[in-house]
């Protein structure tokens, strides 16, 4: 099948002046049961339900998935969108927004995986981020849960993903309505191997009709596996906790926690001086070098100008330290604004992160990258078979993450499968992050997802 390919190469240079202005250049039975609050009246408004997840290890508790939607509730179309790695739902939480007011006729929901049932996040109930401080890092009653106590979750990998994840699309397919799935980093990877997999003979890609990759995917987006890798981190899966350790800091809830507590502190107290930075559990690279406001910690710890490398997951493109000030304040400058990055951060309980991201499932995903049957996926039982079926239009947009990794993915994928669209898109002007959290007047990924999602209708 004829196959045409559309990238949109935004360069910094272009976006310089105005990120919103740059030159554009052509490049089954159900088996969800759900508790169903009813979507307000807004459509920027949205609720929270609870799906009945797939049957895996440990207790049947924890065998549910959480959606936030937002959009009109008699939307003939739904757009399903998967965090990615240490994310959660409340990364949409503004472009969610942003898309259904743009496309008429659209739900967006927001997937939260089984193992944010395993947060506490009442501390940041009151929205006062020094209570909040207190509850987690004081000694205030957060009690942290340990690995040993959770072996089953060495068994939440791809598969449990994909079943939990197919329940959601499958709920939103009801009334006969069009469901587009996509995601965002890993989230993305996560949506094209749901493509390529096997449900008891029927492919994935028959239960969607596009996909959206945002800063992800699969077909080497980030790299391989290969059998010697996968045999070594199994061993050390085995032998060590089941959670991943964003920060290396032994801790694994601590990334989500300090996320909240950094969007917390600037939403609510942006102009005050931060001690937020003295926190022992905070790395030392991600304090700011002077004393600053609130809000310049933020934005001094997740700017990709001064993120650390090994966290550029975490980056946005926000601006810069004010040159004088005392405290030091932040100069909004970049896509993102610190009052938006904040908000996003600081929500509970469906918040931007997921403490307790099981390990397995990183591993599963980077083993799954080729979509395909060979050592490596029969070794982990991944059920990739459909790759070469796949026939529903595509969107792709990259960051400067990956160095050109994404757009590769997805010019490999359109040309393996039967896809017969990719729209693929670019912004050097833009971090991992400003996909989700951008102005919208500067965010390129929401102007161009937008076309596509229009154009699918």
């Amino acid at each position: 099948m004829r196959r045409a390919v559309v990238v949109l190469a935004l360069t910094a240079a272009a976006v310089a002046a105005d990120p919103a202005q740059a030159d554009v250049t052509a490049v089954a039975a159900d088996p969800a049961q759900a508790d169903v609050t009813a979507v307000a009246a807004d459509p920027a408004q949205a609720d929270v339900i609870t799906l009945k997840g797939a049957p895996a290890a440990g207790p049947a508790k924890y065998d549910k998935v959480f959606v936030e939607r937002f959009g009109p509730r008699k939307a003939e179309r739904v757009l399903v969108l998967v965090p990615g790695f240490y994310g959660g739902a409340g990364d949409f939480s503004l472009v969610g927004r942003d898309i259904v007011r743009r496309v008429k006729g659209l739900q967006v929901w927001a997937v939260d995986r089984r193992s944010q049932a395993l947060e506490d996040t009442s501390g940041f109930d009151t929205g006062d981020p020094a209570a909040a401080q207190a509850y987690y890092l004081g000694g205030g009653g957060f009690t942290p849960l340990q690995g040993a106590d959770f072996p089953f979750v060495r068994e939440w990998g791809l598969s449990v993903a994909l079943r939990d994840l197919r329940r959601v699309v499958v709920r939103a397919r009801r009334g006969d309505r069009s469901v587009i799935l996509g995601g965002h980093s890993l989230g993305a990877s996560t949506a094209a191997a749901y493509a390529a997999w096997d449900f008891g003979g029927r492919p994935g890609h028959r239960d969607i009709d596009g996909l959206v990759l945002i800063d992800g995917g699969a077909m080497g987006t980030f790299g391989t596996s290969s059998p010697e890798t996968v045999e070594n981190e199994l061993v050390q899966l085995d032998e060590g906790d089941p959670f991943a350790d964003l920060l290396g800091v032994g801790a694994p809830w601590a990334g989500g926690i300090l996320a909240g507590l950094g969007g917390l502190y600037a939403r609510e107290l942006p102009d005050e001086r931060s001690t937020f930075g003295d926190s022992p559990l905070l790395p030392p690279a991600l304090r700011a070098p002077v004393p600053v406001t609130n809000a310049a910690q933020l934005g001094y710890a997740l700017d990709r100008d001064t993120v650390p490398v090994n966290l550029r997951l975490l980056a946005v493109n926000a601006g810069g330290l004010a040159p004088a000030g005392d405290p030091r304040p932040w100069q909004d400058d970049g896509v993102t604004s610190i009052a938006r990055l904040a908000r996003l951060l600081a929500r509970s309980p469906v918040n931007a992160t997921e403490w307790y991201f099981p390990a397995r499932l990183r591993l599963d995903l980077q083993a799954a990258s080729r979509l395909r049957r060979d050592a490596v996926s029969r070794r982990l039982g991944l059920r990739t078979w459909h790759r070469r079926t796949i026939d529903i239009p595509l969107y792709a947009f990259q960051t400067d993450l990956t160095d050109g990794g994404v757009l590769r993915g997805a010019r490999r994928l359109v040309e393996r499968s039967d896809i017969p669209r990719g729209s693929l898109y670019r912004s050097d002007a833009t971090s991992h992050l400003d996909p989700l959290t951008a102005m919208p007047r500067r965010n390129p990924f929401l102007r161009t997802v937008v076309r596509f999602l229009r154009r699918l209708t």
